[in-house]
């Protein structure tokens, strides 16, 4: 399969260890308790500054495209994201802690802008953060990538 993206690496690490799956049951519990974050709801480039997030980071609104597009990756993000979306009164950083609570924000707000048709990213970004994108993630895009 073509893969100018290396996408593979995201489904490599989710499926490692089943890692999808209890990363989904975390989701559903409302309590994310493992590390996971970096490729079930990856960032765009430039954000984080360790290892995994560098090698897990999301270079454009294409390879975001790509993602979603994926036979895998697209519809365990979407599903991710509905999961998160369903927990009842809990806040975003209740949920994943502070620091993940902003990647969920910055990942969501990459893939809405990749795909702004996909409504699920808009109503995680209503639901935890009031509407509001991720600045970073948008001044990001805006920069011209070199």
């Amino acid at each position: 399969m073509n893969d100018p993206h290396n996408l593979e690496r995201f489904v490599a690490a989710q499926n490692d260890g089943d890692t999808y799956a209890h990363a989904l049951e975390e989701l559903r519990a409302g309590s994310k308790r493992s590390h996971w974050m970096w490729f079930v709801f990856p960032q765009i480039a430039g954000l984080g500054q360790s290892a995994t997030s560098r090698r897990y980071a999301i270079a454009s609104l294409d390879e975001a495209r790509a993602y979603l597009q994926h036979p895998v990756l697209g519809p365990r993000l979407i599903e991710c994201a509905t999961a998160v979306d369903n927990v009842g009164n809990r806040g975003a950083a209740e949920i994943f802690g502070g620091i993940d609570a902003r990647k969920l924000q910055s990942s969501m707000t990459l893939f809405l802008r990749a795909v702004p048709d996909e409504q699920v990213f808009r109503r995680v970004l209503e639901h935890f953060f009031g509407g509001e994108a991720d600045a970073s993630t948008d001044r990001l895009l805006a920069s011209p990538r070199t």
